[in-house]
């Protein structure tokens, strides 16, 4: 049974975990000192302990409690009202419930590569956490079997990562590689061919591009796309062609995530066993 503690103080410090949750640089230093991250939501919180993530703490209403009783364990359960609960995060939160889950180890990239993904894709310094958490999605929605960051990407499992992902941030393995320099040689090496997207029109569209087993896709940072150095270092450049009509009226590109979903969509093409 989980131990329940009533707690009436925002200021509390036994809620330290869960403290202004909008600021984003306190709360990379601090979940990475403790070794945390904050599943926001009763189905967040479910799909995080079915991946194995160990409960620390809940931060709760009473409303919200019988929701979680199968999944939190022994976990110490602080009790608050909505008012309390507002003031240690620093906005309403509605769907109720917090929990303080423990990260597990990510595997290195190299060992990632070795196992049984043949599609994968590469986030290159893609800083907003709602991006990124929706690209999870999308790569959990169409079968993409893992996700290699790079070592400057936004963290998965910071609060708005996980929650825009719906807990798919679960569900697709992923990797943070130690070097930008050398990251495409490294998934070459490995076995990939590596196709670069891009919104210059006269790439090779992405549903004719040449698929071989094992694909990996680059995908590059909002605004400014991939680096130069990772576009030479690619097999092939690859884009989602865009409407006449639209470039004639200026709308030349896709934001990231509408061009993930699509460029997943057309990765699976070529290796229908892998989806879903």
């Amino acid at each position: 049974m989980p131990e329940i503690i009533p707690v009436d103080d925002p200021a509390d410090p036994r809620l330290a975990d869960y403290v202004r949750l909008r600021e984003v640089e306190l709360r990379k230093s601090l979940e990475a000192e403790r070794g945390l991250f904050i599943a926001e939501g009763e189905k967040v919180i479910h799909r995080a302990v079915a991946a194995g993530h160990p409960v620390r703490s809940v931060l709760t209403t009473r409303r919200w409690l019988p929701g979680l009783a199968g999944v939190i364990g022994e976990a110490r359960v602080y009790l608050v009202d909505d008012e309390v609960m507002a003031g240690v995060a620093g906005f309403a939160v509605h769907r109720g419930a917090l929990a303080s889950m423990a990260r597990l180890a990510t595997p290195p990239v190299e060992a990632l590569l070795a196992g049984p993904a043949r599609r994968v894709l590469v986030l290159e310094d893609l800083v907003d956490h709602g991006n990124v958490g929706a690209i999870f999605r999308c790569a959990a929605a169409l079968g993409v079997d893992a996700v290699i960051l790079s070592p400057r990407c936004a963290d998965p499992l910071y609060r708005r990562s996980v929650k825009v992902s719906m807990g798919a941030v679960f569900a697709v393995p992923y990797a943070r590689m130690a070097d930008w320099h050398g990251g495409v040689a490294a998934i070459r090496v490995a076995g990939f061919r590596t196709l670069a997207l891009t919104p210059d029109q006269a790439a090779t569209p992405i549903d004719r591009a040449e698929m071989g087993d094992r694909v990996a896709l680059l995908l590059g940072a909002e605004g400014d796309g991939l680096s130069s150095r990772w576009l030479r270092m690619a097999d092939e450049p690859v884009c989602v062609p865009m409407s006449p009509a639209a470039m004639a009226a200026g709308v030349d590109s896709l934001n990231v995530v509408a061009a993930a979903a699509i460029a997943c969509h057309g990765l699976m093409r070529a290796h229908p066993a892998q989806a879903r």
